[in-house]
């Protein structure tokens, strides 16, 4: 009952702040205002939309691809309110966190596919390359009743370009000071009935060890991402994909005698990981006269990881099925979308089974857009999920109900605001950031624990505006708050680490406020800064959860000529925050330049500055401690590998 209680306090209490678009700034605004937006699938475009959704398009996707062809990291590490948590010191794993909570809460998706969660989550952004994305579409705050579990802090969808008529066809070599090459391509093309898109991605890294203490900053590394999607068009109205995204990889950390073949008996540490990720997709899409539609998605992932340090390995398989069938109606006034879905997830553990697990979930919703009039939208939606979990220990059975609302005022040209909320769950799991951590070492199987549960919620306000003939100005101010109850703790008892229920929940609890100028097109000045309070409430003393300073800013300046040239200037400042034992690190701040050159039309060269002040946190305490043989690592808060730099060209026919 508190949760209900709580959900419709924070409805009533932040009713006057949202979300504002502006119709009719200019031509640009206008052509950028009608993005259709996937992940609330309603096919609306963003300006009519009650949800907030926030989006990254594809010329600031190709931005990033410059800095980090490999993965999409560096993509959302630059996002106000999103960071990427490292979580590791030698191998460079790491996770997203929304709104500073733990990155199991953030549901990943690749075209609305969620294949990214649990034994595969340290790795997930890491094997998502951005050479092939139209856009990135976030969702923050609960957003479980169109995805269900895992949608605590909300959604996060990649979503892949698709074949037209005209075709697409880029290639981008880049390479960095840090041994780090990629080569890479994207193909597409649509042809009568028939439709072909092929991603093909080769990532070589050198190890690389910045501050001389004999370990990897970048570990050894080589993998490469296949990913052919195929389309039939059987009329105008229908639509079959098939796709099979494949990716092996091979990262090997540590030592960096033991790197290079040169183990002794005073250099013995390494941290090897060996993957390999498979998901097959199915896609049927049917629109019918009347503008309703029918889709069925259908996937099929398996990730195979080893993890290997000297004397231990942790190795399992995590197959994966997702089922959803939705029937979308179109009305003048309305639009309602209702369907059902089915997730197995099953965790097998090599050698042992110590840590074998399962969960099935059959789930049905529906969620209803309202356009009461011109100004006005209102959404709601209702979840209903069966879940079914298991393990050595025991098995059980959860039933969730899962409303959510949202609602779009548009008060005039200039003003209009977003207000929304719900609740969510999230089924238990050993795989989180702080085993990760520790490759699992220890942790012991779940037993008599429960689904994490939330209720919480999004409100902001937006302003756009002419200040000159040719300089406007938009001003968006978000306000967040989630509770989590029955947070699932992990505990030590001796060598042994075990999960529990904490009884107090994880709260949190901030803004965003984000800031945009233009001028003549051609300047374009970004300003965000986050905060964030997020507290463990069933810690007695320090209730501040690791890893999430609570200010943050985001600078970014980038002058453009279209199809000429850019170049981008940008500022990142880092709060202090606390490491999981307690203890607080200090403030710091990051900048990056970069320069892109267009020639002759489809060919262009690229370079990029990244971290050019060196900040990096063997600058401020050693990250390796003890001897190379038994050597312990402190909590990654910051960069490790400091200034890097990278340059590369591409072509576009």
């Amino acid at each position: 009952m508190k949760k209900y209680l709580l959900f419709l306090f924070f409805m009533l209490n932040v009713s006057a702040f949202a979300q504002v678009e502006n119709d009719t700034i200019n031509e640009k605004t206008e052509e950028l205002e009608e993005i259709t937006i996937q992940s609330t699938r309603t096919s609306r475009t963003i300006r009519n939309t009650p949800t907030r959704v926030e989006t990254i398009d594809a010329e600031e996707l190709e931005e990033k691809a410059n800095m980090k062809p490999s993965n999409v990291s560096m993509v959302l590490h630059e996002s106000t309110g999103i960071s990427v948590q490292q979580t590791s010191a030698t191998s460079g794993n790491a996770s997203i966190r929304v709104q500073g909570l733990d990155g199991r809460y953030t549901q990943l998706l690749k075209d609305g596919y969620p294949n990214f969660g649990n034994f595969a989550s340290g790795l997930s952004i890491l094997e998502i390359p951005p050479l092939d994305l139209k856009q990135v579409e976030i969702v923050k705050g609960p957003a479980s009743t169109l995805f269900g579990g895992g949608a605590i802090a909300g959604v996060v969808n990649f979503v892949s370009k698709t074949p037209t008529e005209k075709g697409e066809y880029n290639f981008i070599i880049n390479q960095s000071n840090i041994g780090l090459t990629n080569l890479g391509g994207y193909i597409s093309r649509k042809h009568g009935k028939f439709g072909y898109a092929f991603l093909a991605l080769l990532n070589l890294q050198q190890a690389y060890d910045v501050d001389d203490d004999d370990f990897s900053e970048a570990p050894k590394s080589n993998n490469f991402t296949l990913n052919p999607r195929l389309y039939f068009y059987p009329n105008e109205k229908t639509t079959f994909m098939f796709g099979n995204s494949f990716t092996m990889g091979n990262m090997k950390g540590g030592d960096m005698h033991v790197i290079d073949g040169n183990a002794d008996a005073f250099h013995t540490y390494f941290e090897k990981n060996e993957t390999l990720r498979n998901t097959t997709t199915f896609e049927f899409d049917h629109k019918a006269e009347n503008r309703n539609s029918f889709k069925f998605k259908q996937s099929l992932s398996f990730f195979d990881r080893k993890i290997s340090i000297p004397a231990y390995d942790f190795s399992g398989l995590n197959t994966n099925t997702y089922t959803d069938a939705s029937y979308l109606i179109n009305r003048d006034k309305y639009t309602i979308i209702g369907g059902v879905n089915l997730v197995y997830d099953n965790f097998k553990q090599r050698t042992v089974s110590n840590l074998d697990a399962k969960s099935f979930t059959a789930g049905a919703y529906v969620q209803h857009t309202w356009d009461v009039t011109e100004n006005i939208k209102l959404e709601s939606g209702l979840r209903f999920d069966n879940v079914r979990y298991s393990n050595i220990n025991f098995s059980k059975d959860q039933f969730f109900v899962l409303p959510r609302v949202s609602a779009l005022f548009k008060f005039s040209n200039a003003w209009s605001s977003r207000i929304g909320g719900g609740l969510g769950y999230k089924v238990p799991t050993i795989f989180t950031e702080q085993t990760e951590t520790i490759q699992y070492q220890n942790v012991q199987a779940l037993s008599g624990v429960v689904a994490e549960e939330s209720v919480g919620g999004t409100a902001d306000v937006n302003f756009r505006t002419n200040i000159a003939e040719n300089l406007t100005m938009s001003v968006n101010q978000m306000f967040f708050l989630t509770s989590i109850s029955k947070p699932l703790v992990l505990q030590s008892d001796g060598d042994d680490l075990f999960f529990i229920n904490a009884s107090d929940p994880i709260i949190t609890s901030g803004f965003e406020t984000n800031f945009k100028f233009i001028y003549e097109e051609d300047f374009k000045l970004f300003i965000g800064y986050t905060f964030t309070d997020a507290r463990a409430k069933y810690l007695t003393e320090n209730q501040f959860l690791p890893f999430v300073p609570k200010n943050k800013l985001n600078l970014a300046l980038i002058y453009e000529k279209e199809n000429n040239f850019k170049f981008g200037l940008e500022g990142y400042y880092t709060d202090r925050q606390f490491v999981y034992d307690g203890d607080e690190k200090p403030d710091f701040w990051e900048f990056g330049f970069m320069a892109e050159k267009t020639l002759f039309k489809k060919f262009s060269v690229f370079i990029n500055f990244e971290n050019f002040t060196d900040t990096r946190q063997s600058r401020y305490e050693p990250v390796v401690q003890g001897s190379h043989n038994a050597p312990t690592f402190e909590d990654i808060w910051t960069h490790t590998e400091g200034f890097t730099i990278n340059g590369g060209v591409k072509l576009k026919l």
